[in-house]
């Protein structure tokens, strides 16, 4: 019941705007302004109790509480570190983020790279905090958590060894915003060393809210160096990588392979009569610089105009350089760009794309089911379908079409590292449907007979896959899953289209259409009635015991299905369903009318057991319960695989009968109940069956 309660408080509260940038959401419900407040009035400097200065806030394995690498480690105060300590001097930029002793220079290239937009440096560092003016100790930071803005404070107690930061940290040594927004962003997944190691795009994202793509440079578009210009121009984050198993190892050209760098600007110049393109790329490190042509100590910056030489030229050993468009396709294997959402950006000269997007949920037996390679339960999968009308306005080469972007990315995986866990194998599949078949969930013989029409370039173990596509005006089925079936997962996929698109989840009613079983006393034949007067015994009705120790005398002689017996509480439904006078027990319509269900149950049971196992699987009891007359929607085939299937998933036929009993039990409650608020509050419906089946 709790998570159905939150996933409605949720709503509610993104409906009202929480979760945006200008109305945070207060993570693990710490408020920086009365925190702040309460210390500045005890005269006390803030110690985070969520986020202590201890091992488990460092790491669990590599940086762990018994690992040599925390020997000597001290958490200080800015104060305690150098004399004059500030937050911000002047503006942040990319100078302020050093590496330190953690493999996080995929983070720290994206949080380089959002330097370069005040706009969107701000949205996530607030700018009016200091050491000086209502200093308690206390910060707090901004960042965007699968769907929603959450707001992050932390104490000032940063690691330190021998006297120095232990992390990151700016150039000069005085300036913080870069130290602590590295330890709210650690918070928010764990731990420190739950950052070590990831991809770039990941805190492009988290900082911005926006969708980022990938481009391998080996196979580089033809306009790319255009695209980056666009791009940059946009304020879009840009990083990129020379993919190798040799890790931070240097290149004779002082290049680092397995290293993340930010791309922070794209020029072109006029060199010896010609134009020649040119990239500027920073190592967050802040030091080792790329050697090679238009390096910093190159003579080609000789042969160009005065002007260009002083605008782009910088001698400076920071990190940052200059090499050809040309040289970087060959040193560098991929360009990550992160497109920026429409409320990052203000004002007219910005091209917004439009954006939609959906959190659900994969869940073991129910919605988990794998990739198009395991047909049985592909089809199990969460569905969503785009609906293009427009093309573009500047198609490619002269073919028409409409440009959007699907990114699947999982949930608080990060976090999980601390519990072993790491990022499952995820990827999607895009099929063309000819109508929505009124909004239902699409079964299997649909993709039996259909081919994908697109997919994401791989299945793979990153917190995103995202992909960009261009096809005709028409609708699309988008199958998000886990490579293999059965693994349990939230998710959040969206989609940016350069057109308004209308982009939805598909799922079944949730509905009850069991045919009645009407039967009069003179239907029933006479060996029934006598059958009835031996088993009810001398009061003529039969109880809730009476019935258990008579459908289990007559399930247990049978050999082709599978029953570990009927419980009490499934007899107490079957008669709570039945029973019309009230008395507890059955009369003899009313158990005759319950024997002619359950012989349709044992029917639809074997009906179903393909494999004739004697059991079902938890794909075969989601159709099975189709069968039976019920529509029921993706929550509810996750409530009914929890409840009553078995650890290996399979269902045995004693659990079959108690699922169908129960559901058609609570629909008959909720009509008998709330007939008269069906009109006016029709949501209610399925949230009723689904806290009911709880």
């Amino acid at each position: 019941m709790s998570g159905i309660a939150a996933r409605l408080k949720h709503n509610r509260d993104k409906a009202q705007g929480i979760g945006t940038n200008s109305h945070a959401v207060k993570y693990l419900n710490q408020d920086y302004e009365s925190l702040r407040r309460d210390c500045l009035e005890r005269g006390r400097l803030f110690e985070d109790d969520c986020f202590d200065a201890e091992p488990s806030s460092l790491g669990f394995k590599d940086l762990g509480p018994n690992s040599y690498k925390v020997r000597g480690i001290k958490w200080k105060r800015p104060k305690d570190i150098c004399s004059n300590p500030q937050f911000i001097i002047e503006n942040a930029t990319r100078t302020d983020i050093c590496q330190g002793a953690l493999g996080d220079c995929w983070l720290l290239a994206a949080i380089a790279s959002l330097t370069l937009n005040k706009q969107v440096l701000s949205r996530v560092v607030p700018h009016d905090q200091s050491f000086e003016e209502n200093y308690a100790g206390i910060f707090h930071f901004e960042f965007w958590q699968f769907g929603e803005w959450v707001d992050v404070v932390v104490d000032d107690r940063l690691p330190t060894k021998d006297g120095e930061l232990l992390f990151v940290h700016s150039e000069e040594g005085s300036e913080f915003w870069s130290a602590l927004l590295e330890k709210a962003y650690a918070k928010i997944n764990g731990c420190y060393e739950a950052l070590s190691g990831g991809s770039t795009t990941e805190g492009f994202e988290d900082f911005t809210g926006g969708i980022a793509e990938k481009h391998e440079l080996k196979q580089a578009d033809p306009h790319l160096f255009h695209i980056i210009e666009k791009a940059l121009a946009r304020g879009s984050l840009l990083g990129c990588s020379l993919i190798s198993a040799d890790s931070e190892a240097v290149t004779h050209r002082k290049l680092v392979k397995g290293h993340a760098y930010s791309v922070t600007g794209a020029e072109q110049v006029s060199y010896r009569g010609r134009k020649e393109k040119l990239i500027r790329i920073r190592n967050p490190w802040g030091q080792v610089e790329w050697n090679g042509a238009w390096s910093d100590k190159s003579s080609e910056w000789r042969y160009v105009s005065d002007d260009d030489r002083e605008r782009l030229f910088d001698r400076r050993e920071n990190g940052e350089f200059w090499m050809t468009f040309s040289e970087f396709l060959r040193q560098y294997s991929r360009l990550e760009i992160c497109n920026l959402t429409p409320d990052a950006l203000t004002g007219d000269e910005y091209k917004k794309w439009a954006e939609s997007e959906f959190e659900d949920t994969w869940r073991r037996g129910s919605s988990a089911g794998g990739c198009r390679n395991y047909p049985n339960s592909f089809w199990t999968n969460p569905q969503f379908v785009i609906k293009l009308d427009e093309v573009d306005d500047d198609p490619d080469e002269g073919e028409e079409g409409c440009t959007f972007i699907v990114g699947l990315m999982q949930k608080n995986r990060r976090q999980m590292r601390k519990m072993g866990q790491d990022m499952e194998t995820v990827g999607f599949a895009i099929y063309e449907v000819s109508t929505r078949l009124n909004q239902v969930h699409l079964k299997k013989n649909f993709f039996l007979r259909n081919c994908s029409t697109a997919r994401s370039e791989t299945f793979i173990n990153l917190r995103e896959v995202c992909s960009h596509f261009c096809l005709p005006p028409g609708e699309y089925l988008i199958i998000p899953s886990t490579f293999k079936p059965n693994k349990n997962g939230d998710f959040y996929v969206r989609v940016f289209s350069e057109k308004p698109a209308d982009f939805q989840e598909i799922d079944d009613p949730v509905e009850c259409n069991v045919e009645q079983i009407d039967v009069e006393h003179g239907d029933i034949s006479n060996s029934f009635k006598r059958l009835f007067g031996q088993l009810a015994g001398h009061d003529v009705e039969i109880s809730v015991f009476e019935l258990q120790k008579i459908l289990n005398r007559v399930v247990m002689k049978r050999n082709d299905i599978k029953t570990n017996g009927f419980s009490l509480t499934t007899c107490r439904n079957m008669v709570n369903l039945l029973d019309k006078d009230g008395s507890g027990k059955l009369g003899l319509v009313e158990f005759k009318i319950l024997w002619t269900k359950i012989e349709k149950f044992l029917d639809l049971y074997k009906e179903r057991d393909a494999d004739q196992s004697g059991c079902m699987s938890s794909c075969e009891m989601r159709v099975a319960v189709e069968d039976a007359g019920f529509s029921l929607n993706n929550p509810l085939h996750q409530i009914i695989a929890a409840r009553y299937s078995e650890p290996n998933l399979s269902v045995d036929f004693d659990n079959f009968v108690c699922c169908l009993i129960r559901l058609e039990f609570q629909f008959s409650e909720f009509l008998t109940l709330f007939l008269y608020k069906i009109k006016t509050n029709v949501c209610f419906y399925p949230q009723w069956i689904n806290l009911s089946m709880l």
